[in-house]
């Protein structure tokens, strides 16, 4: 059973950092591409930052500079580091993810259960 999940989120202070995971578990034989979302209260979902097969990033102009997505390919999981967090960032964060699987030709868009960020000031 293929899984995606989300880990990393917490409190934090204005200024602070936090490292999101999202691991892929199951069979799964690679991470394609991987978007990270978030909603933040009273807010639309948004896209915040992306990752394709060959590695370009993109980032929404409210996190670029300070957000940087990755992936560990040996891990099968993605990561958003988040680094001068601003009020404005706190959101419940989702991954998103296409994802190779283990069946020859297999693949399937899967998204996580999410992870509260809070950021105080």
């Amino acid at each position: 059973q293929v899984q995606l999940v989300e880990s990393g989120g917490g409190l934090v202070q204005a200024g602070g950092s936090l490292r999101l995971s999202c691991a892929a578990s199951g069979s799964v034989f690679s991470i394609n591409a991987m978007d990270w979302y978030r909603q933040g209260p009273g807010k639309q979902r948004e896209l915040v930052a992306g990752i394709t097969a060959g590695g370009r990033t993109n980032y929404a102009d409210s996190v670029k500079g300070r957000f940087t997505i990755s992936r560990d390919n040996a891990k099968n999981t993605g990561y958003l580091q988040m680094n001068s967090l601003k009020p404005e960032d706190t959101a419940v964060y989702y991954c998103a993810a296409d994802l190779a699987l283990t069946s020859i030709g297999s693949r399937g868009w899967y998204w996580g259960q999410g992870t509260q960020v809070t950021v105080s000031s």
